[in-house]
């Protein structure tokens, strides 16, 4: 069989892996020039560790977590109001065995586990006909199945009609996400800040060389999610009036390659598949950050439709990846609605979060069993 994936992020690029080792064939496109690097911590939680650990990459992953030694909430004018050793607010307990690893080496990971797909870079689709794809550098091909992993603006679930503006739920925040060098002095370590407009935050990343920037911030953000510089120009201008490490970190924007601005929003579609498509991780049930999830479903959704792909006719292995799914996406999707109010709680009474796991509670997908 041969995959087309849409898509080379950590759903994309896992389902490369396991189709690969099912024997499969498999083109990986990718609208980006080269592996996106940057992102946040992300969690590897549950049955998601199960997953790496059958594809041979959970020592690796293990070796590779954030190794965080606590974290701090800290008031406009620098007071710290809240510290803790056990726990962090993007990782939660670090007693856990979950893992905390950042995006790009997790990414990273799963594709150069993947060196048998043939990588398409700076590529995209931008048709899907009955028996053939187009690719916007104008070849064609003719995949026996097509996969959407390409994200909270799946250009793949809306040339096949799965995903509009009506499948989008935003939960009326933005967040921005960038690497810059860590003039702070941070050591293993991770700050927030209540911002009157969201909550602004910090952690050491590269051995503390390196930080990795969270701005979060209320209320509609008329922007063009391909325009950087004008994104970047909107961060100034919203936390210009900032105090504490706001404008150092804003400092940092200039030489921030990776930065990216996104809508917390969630997808809510209604089906995840057509004919020979169908969607994957975000594409298809974008949670947001606030679930602490998305990583692992991302992980579960590439195992559970490699293995049903690889049993099952196309249609019935879609009917049957979405039958497994969707309950735990939509389980994780309230589990995001109720984190936004904990994570809002905390920031307001910082020392609440002492010994608190509220947003690293176990969600369905925990629960879920990889047979």
């Amino acid at each position: 069989m041969h995959v087309l994936v849409s898509g080379a992020g950590i759903a994309g690029s896992a389902l490369a892996h396991l189709l690969l080792a099912r024997g499969h064939r498999v083109t990986v496109v990718e609208v980006a020039p080269r592996p996106r690097p940057g992102g946040q911590a992300v969690d590897v939680r549950g049955p998601a560790l199960d997953v790496m650990d059958r594809m041979g990459l959970g020592d690796r992953l293990r070796a590779a977590r954030t190794d965080m030694r606590g974290m701090s909430v800290v008031a406009a004018d620098g007071t710290e109001l809240m510290r803790s050793t056990t726990t962090t607010l993007t990782g939660g307990p670090l007693d856990s065995p979950d893992v905390e690893i950042l995006r790009d080496d997790l990414a990273g990971m799963l594709a150069d586990a993947a060196t048998g797909a043939e990588w398409c870079f700076g590529d995209r689709i931008v048709a899907i006909g009955a028996d053939h794809v187009e690719l916007a550098s104008g070849r064609v091909l003719e995949p026996d199945v097509v996969v959407g992993a390409d994200g909270l603006h799946s250009g793949v679930g809306r040339l096949v009609g799965l995903v509009d503006d009506g499948a989008l739920r935003p939960l009326g925040s933005h967040l921005a996400v960038y690497t810059m060098p860590n003039v702070f002095g941070l050591d293993r370590w991770q700050v927030f800040c209540r911002s009157p407009r969201g909550m602004v935050g910090l952690y050491t990343a590269r051995d503390n060389r390196e930080v990795r920037v969270n701005l979060g911030f209320e209320g509609a953000a008329d922007d063009d999610h391909r325009d950087v510089a004008a994104q970047k120009a909107l961060l100034t201008e919203v936390f210009a009036d900032h105090g504490w490490w706001v404008p150092r970190m804003l400092e940092g924007l200039a030489g921030a390659d990776d930065f990216y601005l996104a809508p917390m929003t969630q997808v809510v579609a209604p089906r995840w598949s057509s004919g020979r498509t169908v969607l994957l991780g975000d594409a298809a049930w974008c949670t947001t950050p606030l679930s602490g999830q998305g990583t692992t479903l991302a992980l579960v959704g590439a195992y559970l439709l490699a293995q049903e792909l690889d049993t099952r006719p196309v249609a019935e292995a879609f009917a049957a990846y979405e039958e497994r799914m969707r309950p735990v996406a939509e389980a994780d999707q309230r589990l995001a609605l109720e984190n936004q109010v904990r994570v809002a709680e905390m920031m307001d009474d910082p020392g609440q979060a002492a010994g608190s796991d509220a947003w690293s509670a176990t969600s369905a997908a925990t629960s879920l069993v990889l047979s």
